[in-house]
Parts: structure tokens; C-alpha cells; sequence
């Protein structure tokens, strides 16, 4: 018996491995290179402590970032972009790039009244 397929297509997919308001922001925090929680906190304007812990570990669930703990005094944890981070972070950059072009006319939707 064939399997039953999660997902209608690959935009499907990427869309639920990347959605909501904080990730796509966590992962352009990361390009560059690891980041502790508070560097991270401080990179991702606007995002509560509470939420960016359950990002963190969704993101690390799906295999986006890695959590790498130091045991030393006082205790150090850096979050890191995988491999497949990275390549959805490639993935994003078109996005990003079509979303600066036409960023006047998405400031000027009335947002306020489509929600």
C-alpha cells in the first residue's frame, strides 16, 4: 500500500518546516555563524524569551539548527544553522531579495484590515 503523502507539493513542505513570524528571522540571525540565546534575543527584534525557546527547539526537532552546550562555569549553549538550515536560508535570500523590491507596496497594504 502506498504511502500517504503530508504534503500537496514542495512549497507545502518548505512552508511548514519555515512558517510563522520568527523563524525565517532566526535563520538570517545564523547565517553568519553561531549565536548564543541572548545574542540571538537581541538579533530577532520583538520576539519574547518564551517564544524564541519554543522556536529554538522546533527548529532544532525539524533539523534546522544544532544546540551545542559547553559544560563549563558559567554554562555556555551556542545555536548553529545545519547543513539543511543552511540551504533553506539559501532558499529564503530569493525571497528576501523579491520581498526588499517590493517593499513600499507591501508597506502601503492596510494590513490592519486584512486580519
Amino acid at each position: 500500500m502506498p504511502k500517504t503523502r503530508t504534503f500537496t507539493c514542495g512549497l507545502d513542505a518548505a512552508i511548514a518546516v519555515v512558517g510563522g513570524k520568527w523563524k525565517g528571522l532566526i535563520l538570517f540571525a545564523l547565517q553568519d555563524g553561531p549565536l548564543r540565546f541572548g545574542e540571538l534575543r537581541r538579533a530577532v527584534p520583538g520576539i519574547s524569551e518564551r517564544v524564541l525557546i519554543l522556536q529554538l527547539r522546533e527548529m532544532e526537532t525539524t533539523g534546522l539548527l544544532e544546540r551545542e552546550v559547553y559544560h563549563q562555569v558559567p554554562p555556555k549553549v551556542e545555536y548553529s544553522l545545519t547543513e539543511f538550515g543552511r540551504s533553506l536560508n539559501t532558499a529564503m535570500a530569493v525571497l528576501g531579495e523579491w520581498g526588499e523590491e517590493h517593499l513600499d507596496r507591501i508597506e502601503a497594504i492596510p494590513w490592519d484590515r486584512l486580519r
